[in-house]
């Protein structure tokens, strides 16, 4: 019996394992202080280094796709040779130097602290969510449980990201939101270093004296973190090369699709081809799905920033501090959302993976349909009212509630075994593509220059429907693509084979 199995029999069928409530405190303030900086980011390029909307959005696209696209290397070296635990140490240590660097208010070191926390992201963010698998054997009951608890302490964190962050960083002083966002990074790592001692070795390296063979006068461990460092410079340049990460993205999806085209093209079994249509195919909606919800960093922050009644009982709110909406509505809605699923598969009435894709989609179109409408309806003032703005949060996080819960998990299910690490590395690649995506599409809401002041910007009459058109032009779109993905939901349940 291994490690894990006495540990589950030990805790009893209802118990969680100890060490996960470090798991959720540690994940919880690593989303703070990730989701804090992130609220921020937008702002602080347009505000305190005066960028462009297109340039900050440029900047801010890049960034995420490489936050996204990292962890497929992140994770495989956790795997291979480092161990987690030594992986996601490392990420937070490198996490933390970038939310401290971000507090020199300098370009070039602005830049530095943008790789930095790539690098490290790519190393966290996978191996934490290995270890809470770790925790359990296969078939324990718990399991699910437990993964619901850990995510919602990803949506703690990120709730009160931008409210603690964002009132500290546009109140007091940029240095003041990064700086607390990196002091959350350590207290995350503290709290996770806490857990050793329940984690058993579950999260040790997998061949110790492999690590620690030498070549060229250094171990393999030393050389993976030479190899981090010139990982971090690489990024520090990419993020300001915006558009070569876009070729990079390009080429790199090109040579994978076409190893996609190849590995179908060999298959044998039907059933494991046309399970794989379906997942490249449910892969693709998912792209769109995130290309328009993360507007949300990007276009509709500075919407609410220049365009929304941000006042409550007499006291302006902080826009950044809106970044919190999505996750405090995610806290609400998770549980009663879950039950209503499990309501409706007792009665065989549950919708299909598809067809909750096809929902998904469908809310966040109209959820801009909603900020188009706002938008619209204020053309007089360029002043939207803030429910407006809640109304498409709402809707957005009712969309994503359909859909991201189900991703990954029919990535594992679609997949056959021997390809279920390409298919997931495809899943993380395709939200990279989303991410750039997302700041090509804000680009087109751009309402200032570059080095253009914040008090020559358009009056906020001029600038209102720059956002509300696009807003609604996004919500045609996605309507369109939620109407047709839900057709297919017949067709892609037969190349399912019973996966639900």
């Amino acid at each position: 019996m291994s490690e894990a199995d006495s540990r589950a029999d030990a805790q009893g069928a209802e118990r969680q394992p100890a060490a996960l409530r470090y798991l959720f405190f540690a994940e919880a303030w690593e989303r703070f202080s990730f989701y804090g900086m992130k609220a921020l980011l937008v702002f602080y390029m347009t505000k305190r280094f005066a960028f462009g909307d297109e340039q900050a959005y440029a900047v801010y696209g890049s960034y995420t796709a490489l936050v996204y696209a990292t962890p497929v290397l992140g994770g495989m070296l956790a795997d291979r040779v480092l161990g987690f635990r030594k992986a996601v140490v490392l990420g937070a240590v490198l996490m933390a130097l970038g939310h401290f660097a971000m507090t020199v208010e300098r370009v070039d070191v602005f830049y530095l602290a943008l790789g930095l926390l790539i690098c490290g992201n790519g190393f966290f963010k996978p191996n934490i969510s290995s270890i809470v698998g770790r925790l359990y054997r296969p078939d324990d009951p718990r399991r699910d449980a437990g993964f619901s608890i850990f995510y919602m302490g990803i949506n703690l964190g990120a709730g009160l990201a931008g409210i603690v962050c964002g009132n500290l960083g546009e109140r007091f002083g940029w240095h003041w939101g990064f700086g607390v966002a990196g002091l959350g990074m350590l207290v995350g790592l503290g709290v996770f270093l806490r857990a050793q001692p329940l984690l058993a070795g579950l999260a040790e390296p997998p061949d110790r004296d492999k690590l620690a063979a030498r070549r060229f006068g250094l171990s393999r461990e030393a050389w993976i973190y030479v190899g981090v460092f010139a990982a971090v410079l690489l990024a520090w340049r990419l993020v300001e090369q915006t558009k070569l990460v876009g070729v990079l993205l390009s080429v790199f999806g090109g040579v994978v699709l076409l190893g996609l085209v190849i590995m179908l093209a060999r298959m044998e079994s039907k059933l494991e081809r046309e399970r794989l249509y379906a997942a490249l195919f449910l892969t693709l909606v998912s792209v769109v799905f995130w290309a328009f919800f993360e507007q949300a960093g990007t276009s509709m922050n500075l919407f609410t920033d220049r365009n929304v009644n941000r006042s409550v009982f007499g006291v302006s709110i902080p826009a950044s501090v809106f970044q919190s909406v999505n996750p405090a509505f995610i806290l609400l809605l998770a549980p009663p959302l879950t039950t209503l699923w499990l309501l409706l598969g007792r009665r065989g009435r549950e919708p299909s993976s598809t067809l909750k894709f096809a929902l998904g989609i469908l809310q966040l179109g109209l959820g801009f349909g909603a900020l188009y409408f706002g938008a619209l309806t204020s053309q007089k003032t360029g002043i939207v009212p803030l429910p407006w703005l809640l109304l498409g949060y709402l809707l957005h996080t009712m969309g994503e509630l359909c859909l991201s819960p189900v991703g990954l998990s029919l990535m594992t299910k679609l997949s056959p075994v021997k390809t279920t690490g390409l298919m997931m590395g495809v899943w993380f690649l395709s939200t990279a593509f989303a991410q750039y995506a997302a700041s090509m599409i804000a680009a087109f809401t751009g309402v200032s220059g570059e080095g253009k002041a914040l008090h020559a910007l358009p009056a906020a009459r001029d600038t209102v429907m720059v956002y509300g058109t696009v807003f609604g032009n996004i919500a045609v779109v996605a309507l369109v693509v939620g109407v047709l993905v839900a057709l297919s939901a017949p067709f892609v349940r037969r190349w399912m084979h019973g996966v639900r």
